[in-house]
């Protein structure tokens, strides 16, 4: 599982809202933040169950999610005496380690590279959940369908990495991709309008800044899930935006503002979030 396949775990692209939080969003939220690399014990069950039941997350919800991503190799499942606790497995740290480049860069709304990316392929009807697969990878990977077989994504997309987990099974020959730039005479602009909702996405940044500006957003909620909350608040909108070159989206485009509003959130939160944290495991 890549770090592309892990966004795709959070939800589906096709939410605009970025506030429709899913009981395994906020669990890979809240791995990412306070165990991915820095606690290393086993976390009991009752403090997962604790922090998404502040976010509104039913304790069953929280266990069939927990069951899925021990399913899926993310998470490992042990025993504490009478208690049940999850830890991340090796490969989940690596995925969580991966998707927090982004999640943590400097520049989360920025293409990688120059041009665009190309992507065709051909599968099989006899493979429908192969193609499903393939078409999943590439959509949270800031592809868009162009036109009938055509993906298109901004900048210099690692495809080889985007379809990891989907190559070995592939027929041979089955993708083929590309580098392209623009030519004269033939506007980006329009293939921008055409591949993408461009105003769908602007409205998810509207959406994020007008919840989490306000002073009064985390009030009465404990830290630390005031925290997990923000940061998968913060995975859904990296999922809605395909890192578009700003050229295209016009000189008010809101993807600044959402970073400094997350940025000047996840500060504050922090040390009354980790204090949380610390209180809970010991």
């Amino acid at each position: 599982m890549t770090a592309a396949q892990l966004m795709a775990l959070g939800g589906a692209p096709a939410e605009a809202s970025v506030l429709n939080r899913k009981p395994r969003q906020l669990l890979l939220a809240f791995f990412g933040e306070y165990v991915c690399d820095r606690y290393f014990e086993p976390l009991r069950a009752g403090v997962l169950l604790g922090v998404l039941e502040g976010a509104g997350v039913a304790a069953p919800a929280v266990r069939t999610n927990l069951d899925r991503m021990v399913h899926s190799g993310l998470l490992e499942r042990r025993r504490l005496g009478r208690e049940i606790a999850f830890e991340l497995t090796p490969h989940g740290n690596e995925v969580l380690r991966d998707a927090s480049r982004r999640v943590n860069g400097p520049a989360p709304f920025e293409p990688q590279g120059e041009g665009w990316t190309l992507v065709t392929f051909s599968v099989p009807e006899h493979m429908r959940t192969l193609r499903h697969r393939l078409r999943a990878a590439l959509t949270w990977s800031g592809f868009a369908l162009l036109r009938d077989g055509l993906w298109i994504a901004p900048g210099a997309v690692d495809l080889a990495s985007v379809l990891d987990a989907a190559i070995p099974d592939l027929p041979p020959g089955s993708v083929n991709a590309f580098a392209a730039s623009e030519l004269d005479g033939f506007p980006m602009a329009e293939v921008v309008r055409a591949a993408w909702d461009v105003e769908r996405i602007r409205s998810a940044h509207d959406e994020f800044i007008a919840h989490w500006q306000r002073d009064d957003e985390a009030a009465g909620l404990p830290p630390l899930t005031a925290r997990t909350m923000l940061v998968a608040d913060w995975l859904a909108l990296l999922r809605i935006d395909p890192r578009l070159p700003r050229q295209y989206m016009g000189g008010d485009w809101p993807a600044d503002r959402s970073t400094e509003v997350y940025t000047s959130r996840h500060r504050e939160l922090a040390f009354p979030a980790v204090r949380e944290f610390a209180r809970l495991v010991g």
